[in-house]
């Protein structure tokens, strides 16, 4: 019984994973939301702080 229920909860886990790699869930707004010089995740419309990256 107890082997039935972590096996389970790694199945139900495993999904979780899958849907949160997919990129209809918000992924390609947030790619583009980062900065192209740091990496950084830019918050707002401005320019990022680091100076190197687009707007």
């Amino acid at each position: 019984m107890l082997s039935k229920i972590v096996i389970l909860f790694l199945v139900f886990m495993g999904v979780l994973a899958m849907f949160g790699k997919l990129h209809w869930l918000g992924g390609k707004r947030l790619t583009r939301a980062k900065c192209d010089g740091c990496g950084r995740y830019r918050i707002g419309k401005g320019p990022c702080a680091c100076g190197r990256g687009k707007t």
